[in-house]
């Protein structure tokens, strides 16, 4: 099982929107995907035509004592779908404790599924430093970054990559991360600018395309699909086609040893 983690530092930045839209486009190609959602939010799920009404999800699985493939739907698109499901409060915390206290949480949950080695598992993450990301970085062999081309996102770069470097790095199988700029509008002088700074300073682990503002996408959402669903031919979809292949390319290439060595002198 391959397995990417789709993390930000700060909320707002379309990260679900991009593991979706990333998920929907590397199934068209013929890969089993499955998006595990890790954020209480629960919304992951209305991308891929999930029930609104439906309250499973693995938190509930994991409180019951069940695997997760009970909580496993069948999501448009071929995607296989894993929300975090709907607690209440009490409930939450409960769950909280149990990600928290054991480190092999979510190791065994995924364990259980009996993934296939080829399988293409992608980990939606709530933004911020929470014991959710904590246990994604952990386990994860890929992470991507979602920022916006502003200085607020600018300024949390460092703020992710403390977490990497503690969490990620320390373990041999992790491959790197990438970072991904999305929703930009390219009619404004200073998002170009920070365009051009961000990609001065992240070099090679920035996606070197685009993912540009988009009406697609929110319209898309509106009808509970990807926005590669909902209008094949719009510039978002283009630009997260050519996400998705430097996704994998970047993937592949960081699993050499040469690059391991590099990722771990990082």
């Amino acid at each position: 099982m391959r397995t990417i983690a789709i993390v930000s530092a700060k909320g707002g930045v379309g990260k679900t929107t991009v593991c979706a839209s990333l998920a929907s486009l590397l199934a068209e190609q013929g890969r089993r995907v499955i998006v595990l959602d890790l954020d209480p939010q629960n919304a992951l799920r209305f991308h891929f035509g999930i029930p609104l009404e439906l309250i499973d999800g693995i938190s509930r699985a994991t409180l019951a004592g069940e695997r997760w493939v009970t909580a496993l739907q069948n999501g448009s698109g071929d995607v296989g779908v894993l929300p975090y499901g709907a607690l209440n409060e009490d409930d939450r915390a409960t769950f909280e404790r149990v990600v928290d206290d054991d480190p092999a949480w979510l190791r065994n949950g995924l364990e259980a599924l009996h993934l296939g080695e080829d399988d293409l598992l992608m980990i939606d993450t709530p933004p911020g430093p929470t014991i959710y990301l904590k246990a994604a970085l952990s386990y994860c062999d890929f992470a991507v970054n979602v920022v916006l081309a502003d200085a607020a996102s600018y300024a949390t770069i460092p703020v992710m990559d403390r977490l990497v470097a503690t969490y990620a790095l320390p373990r041999a199988g992790f491959r790197g991360v990438g970072y991904v700029m999305n929703q930009v509008d390219q009619g404004r002088q200073l998002t170009k600018d920070v365009v051009r700074v961000l990609r001065n300073v992240l070099g090679h682990q920035v996606y070197p395309g685009l993912i540009h503002l988009d009406q697609g996408v929110s319209e898309a959402l509106a009808y509970d699909t990807t926005v590669n669903r909902y209008d094949p031919h719009c510039q978002a979809t283009q630009d997260l086609k050519g996400c998705a292949q430097w996704l994998m390319q970047t993937f592949e290439a960081a699993a050499r040893p040469d690059a391991r060595e590099a990722v771990n002198r990082a």
